[in-house]
């Protein structure tokens, strides 16, 4: 068995199984999702999700699922499996399941009596085409297989339902057959690697259920279009592949297609590799331009969740180009100052005040690694003296520079940090006014400018930021340090000031420019390890503060609430992992090492081969949220890369 792999009494285990997640994407932002056992328990689930720019530019399921049944000696045994009510699974194929592997594409291998069938998926890298290849691995006498697809046509964020107003009936095509349910949705083609006979039979598959969607309080019962079903005999040995997309595969070499895929995938093989192939998997061209997807399967593009995840998706690999090429993207999309935080349909909302200090941290990230501080400067020096100094002189949403240098953020309302909930337009957390990592994401961004000057610039520019540097020393300290307790304040305004344990401190910690001392980075860093450090990440709350919600989920009001009042978040492990690396320098490494260690079980748990965007905050910590979430893949690449720098230190002084 490989290194992602379960076996059949795992698999058959459905409590076990539908709890694990495989997700396929290509660089149009595209993907292939569903269970290990090809069961769907999400809306977002299918095996041919794609944008639709000229609807809405949201993904929209096509194909939902493919049924296959095996038929041998007038017996058939179908291997699909659906969740009805009443906690019914028909027609229950998982229960021919056998083995799972997924190195380095998904794998899955069914025996019915004398029948061993293998089941291999791949999604085309550039076009939005899914591959399913079946071998026929055994089989003592004749075999047929007969495929029946279920088809949705409809956004992600709704489902399909019977109506009369779909169109019913397809056109043939070689190998095949195209349709297109509704106007103004391209037709699909699905088509084979040898010629079926297909069988106009249309039927609704009626009240398919989504249990992940029901326990999030959303509807969760779909009604599925099959149109027919193909049939073609199989022998052993034989491969056949099947091909669903928006273009006629009839030209294409659809084995040689499918092999060249296989071979352009980082292998699953290990941790890293895993990371690594997730890594991949969020980078999208749009137009001939790269940009980087927050997660899967609703995240959009967003300038914070780029700046945080770019560094460390990037730069391990040394993909300097691409780094360059999404960085210039997010550019492109600026309005002022500030970078978009999110898209609805087509149009970018830019709320956020951290973004553009993250921009600073990333480009920082890219010339401490290649030393080409010259290259930043010449292509972004004019944006970063248009950002500090927009902040300064006061911009959108109160945005505004304090006389003693600390930098205002937002009106009472409003949500402006990565701390974004919302209930009845309201934050649920409202850090309005000196929020502690936006402060010191400022004083990094100033020193950073400064640097750069130095080399670059000239000593107007120079003199003029190292003044308000020289305030902020001062400013940062007696305005978030609490020297009794021995931590920051989360958030000030005015007299008010938030002594809650949260995480946005330790980003403080790790930051090239800081205006901490170490005896305070060190108090510090020991309270988030005694309150909020897990094996998954850091707790957004500590649990010893009244607010703390330990457990994620229930309706979306109900998540909003716990999302950071308690919830884990991997990607904060980083600035952790980075701020005590700095302080304790090579006595840290085997404990950061341990605590990225922790995390290699997570390959084969919830989205497999990859990391989620939330953990419960109480044990056993399970993943929430987002199957696979950008930042916390991201950061723990950088971890890795850290320890790697530190362990070569080491054996280069021996």
């Amino acid at each position: 068995m490989g290194y992602i792999a379960f076996d059949k009494y795992q698999l058959i285990n459905l409590e076990y199984s539908l709890g694990r997640e495989i997700l396929r994407t290509n660089s149009a932002g595209s993907y292939a999702s569903t269970t290990v056992i090809n069961c769907n328990t999400r809306k977002y689930h299918g095996l041919l999700v794609t944008k639709q720019p000229q609807i809405d530019n949201h993904h929209h399921v096509f194909l939902s699922t493919l049924d296959a049944t095996v038929i041998q000696r007038n017996s058939e045994f179908n291997l699909g499996i659906h969740k009805y009510q009443d906690n019914l699974y028909e027609p229950g194929g998982h229960k021919y399941a056998r083995e799972f592997v997924a190195d380095p594409i998904p794998k899955i291998t069914y025996r019915v009596g004398g029948v061993v069938l293998s089941v291999e998926m791949v999604f085309a890298d550039d076009e939005d085409r899914i591959l399913l290849r079946y071998t026929l691995e055994d089989a003592h006498s004749p075999t047929k297989l007969r495929f029946k697809p279920m088809l949705a046509f409809r956004s992600v964020h709704s489902l399909s339902k019977y109506n009369e107003q779909a169109n019913t009936s397809p056109a043939e095509v070689k190998n095949g057959i195209k349709i297109s349910m509704y106007k103004p949705y391209m037709p699909v083609y699905m088509q084979f690697s040898k010629k079926p006979t297909y069988t106009h039979k249309p039927q609704w598959n009626y009240n398919v259920e989504y249990t992940k969607e029901k326990t999030r309080g959303y509807d969760y019962k779909e009604d599925l279009f099959n149109p027919g079903y193909f049939e073609l005999p199989i022998k052993k040995g034989e491969s056949i592949i099947f091909s669903a997309g928006f273009s006629d595969a009839s030209n294409r070499k659809l084995n040689p297609l499918f092999d060249n895929e296989v071979d352009a995938r980082i292998p699953r093989d290990n941790f890293i590799n895993c990371l690594r192939n997730s890594a991949s998997q969020f980078f999208l061209e749009q137009k001939g331009k790269w940009e980087l997807v927050a997660g899967y399967h609703w995240f959009t593009v967003s300038g914070r969740d780029t700046f945080v995840a770019l560094p460390g998706l990037t730069l391990p690999d040394k993909e300097y180009d691409l780094f360059l090429e999404v960085t210039d993207t997010m550019v492109a999309l600026m309005k002022g100052p500030f970078f978009p935080i999110n898209r609805i349909n087509n149009e970018f909302l830019y709320n956020s005040v951290d973004a553009p200090l993250w921009f600073f941290w990333a480009l920082q990230q890219f010339a401490l690694q290649t030393g080409n501080h010259e290259l930043i400067w010449k292509k972004y020096n004019k944006i970063m003296k248009k950002i500090l100094e927009q902040y300064r002189n006061g911009t959108n949403y109160n945005i505004h520079m304090l006389e003693n240098g600390l930098l205002y953020a937002g009106f009472d309302n409003d949500s402006l940090t990565w701390m974004n909930t919302r209930i009845d337009d309201k934050p649920v957390i409202n850090r309005n006014g000196l929020a502690v990592e936006v402060n010191a994401l400022w004083y990094n961004a100033i020193g950073f400018y400064t640097e750069l000057s130095i080399k670059f610039g000239n000593s107007k520019v120079v003199n003029e930021w190292s003044a308000i540097i020289h305030k902020l020393d001062h400013a940062f300290n007696d305005t978030f340090w609490n020297a009794n307790n021995g931590y920051l304040a989360d958030v000030v305004k005015g007299e008010f000031k938030d002594m809650a344990v949260r995480p946005n401190q330790v980003i403080a910690t790790s930051l090239p420019y800081s205006p901490l001392s170490e005896d305070m980075k060190y108090l510090i860093l020991h309270r988030v390890q005694q309150e909020l450090l897990t094996p998954r990440g850091l707790r957004t709350l500590s649990p010893k503060n009244q607010e703390y919600e330990g457990v994620y989920g229930g309706n979306i009001l109900e998540r909003d609430h716990a999302y950071h009042q308690g919830s884990v978040f991997p990607w904060l492990l980083g600035h952790f992992a980075e701020g005590y690396l700095r302080l304790h320098q090579r006595a840290g490494v085997s404990f950061v090492q341990r605590l990225f260690n922790e995390f290699e079980p997570e390959m084969t748990e919830s989205g497999i081969g990859t990391i989620s965007e939330l953990y419960h905050g109480n044990p056993p910590h399970k993943g929430k949220g987002a199957i696979s979430q950008a930042w916390s893949v991201a950061e723990l690449l950088r971890i890795n890369q850290l320890l790697n720098g530190y362990q070569t230190n080491t054996k280069q002084n021996k």
